[in-house]
């Protein structure tokens, strides 16, 4: 047999086997992993956040027992069972059973082959944790169907400590006055670690909104002029505030409003997050004293100051006095008179008596002191001049008593004298 021959005889048996010998020798580029590659995988990692399978949640130092899930993929042929996990992370954080206690987690049910499943493992934070990011290590235990023994995987990932935010809303201010157009100013504070991005607040000024154990029975009838507003970013422990008008009704006094606020913000997770907040103010009755008829009179023999208080508001004035003040070089004397309640619609008059004054013009200030629904004080004022013409000759009084009694004694004398003098003429005459 020529050597010609013996070669393409030997090429012929050879040749089957070298596609064999070289996929054995290398692997196959752009296939799918777990498919055609030697080293048939079965788990793909996907995310490792603070939160649950059903969402991410923001996480600060000093948390305690707060859930940590690792979101992974069967990317294999064949249905995952018996899955269980552990999980290594840095120093600031530990597992609730003691900081040498291993941090695991385990999924009962069966990872369908091609879908996602979730290990969740329990975490405490240290509180002397930074906010930033950080790398951890998670061992994958875990069974294929039809396959007997257990398979063993290793993730490295990073993940961040958010921080946490959180929302409140508190009035500047808690008081506004009935038949009034009230400036109201809210603040917004972020009391937590991680920032509020883009706040966005908007009024829900309507009957359904509010719960059902307000007492604001006509928020609706309440007049805003602004009813949405755009906060922007607040940092953590930080504040920013919006300011708006509301105008109250005649008829609402003396109760709280609750103002219900829908807040929109992005946590630290970059998702958006809807709350609902609650504001409450306090609706002051409007107290509006008015002086008016301001003069003199001749009252029971004295000159008396008289006058009216008009409240022209929708809420009683309490604890009312009228305190009558000179001025200049009045000498009137001061003086107060306690008149009580300042209704409504009804004037209340007043009288205060001069006391000894001068003749002529005297410029004076009455003053009206009470206090409003809340107990707080309350003063106005009313400048005036008042003239004074008293009578030359008093006729009341203890010091007219003592001028009579000094005028029949001179009298008693005047005729005792005149009876002795003609006496002592008689008994000349005589001798």
């Amino acid at each position: 047999m020529s050597s010609i021959t013996m070669v393409l005889m030997m090429a012929l048996v050879v040749s089957p086997l070298i596609p064999l010998a070289f996929s054995e020798a290398t692997s196959c580029v752009g296939c799918p992993e777990g498919v055609i590659r030697k080293a048939i995988i079965s788990i793909k990692f996907l995310d490792a956040y603070f939160g649950t399978s059903s969402g991410k949640i923001e996480v600060g130092p000093g948390d305690k027992n707060v859930p940590f899930t690792i979101s992974m993929a069967n990317v294999g042929t064949q249905d995952l069972t018996g899955i269980k996990g552990q999980l290594l992370l840095p120093a600031q954080f530990s597992s609730p059973d003691g900081r040498s206690a291993l941090i695991l987690a385990d999924n009962d049910q069966k990872a369908v082959a091609g879908n996602s499943f979730y290990l969740t493992f329990f975490v405490d934070v240290n509180q002397d944790a930074d906010i930033a990011n950080y790398s951890g290590t998670v061992k994958v235990d875990y069974s294929r169907l039809r396959e007997s023994g257990d398979r063993q995987d290793f993730f490295d990932f990073g993940f961040k400590l958010t921080g946490d935010s959180t929302v409140n809303l508190s009035p500047l201010t808690p008081y506004i006055t009935s038949i009034t157009n009230n400036d109201v100013l809210i603040k917004v504070t972020n009391g937590g670690t991680a920032p509020l991005s883009n706040v966005d607040i908007i009024l829900k000024n309507d009957q359904t909104s509010v719960t059902a154990t307000s007492k604001s029975k006509n928020l609706e009838n309440v007049i805003f002029d602004k009813t949405h507003w755009d906060v922007g970013t607040i940092q953590p422990n930080s504040s920013e505030s919006f300011r708006f008008k509301i105008f109250v009704p005649e008829n609402i006094k003396n109760e709280p409003l609750h103002l219900p606020m829908e807040v929109t913000y992005y946590d630290a997770h970059g998702e958006s997050k809807t709350v609902t907040r609650v504001t409450d103010l306090y609706i002051n009755g409007l107290v509006d004293p008015y002086i008016y008829g301001v003069k003199v009179i001749d009252l029971s023999g004295k000159q008396t100051v008289i006058g009216d208080i008009l409240n022209q508001g929708n809420s009683d004035g309490l604890f009312g006095f009228v305190t009558l003040k000179p001025r200049g070089d009045s000498n009137i004397q001061e003086s107060t008179q306690y008149i009580d309640e300042i209704e409504p619609d009804s004037p209340v008059p007043f009288n205060i008596p001069i006391g000894a004054a001068s003749n002529g013009e005297h410029e004076i200030t009455i003053e009206v002191k009470y206090k409003d629904s809340l107990r707080n004080d309350q003063v106005i004022t009313y400048d005036t001049t008042i003239f004074v013409d008293a009578p030359l000759i008093a006729n009341t009084g203890d010091g007219d008593y003592t001028v009579g009694i000094v005028a029949v004694g001179i009298i008693i004398a005047v005729i005792g004298y005149v009876f002795y003098k003609r006496r002592r003429s008689t008994v000349s005459k005589t001798s």
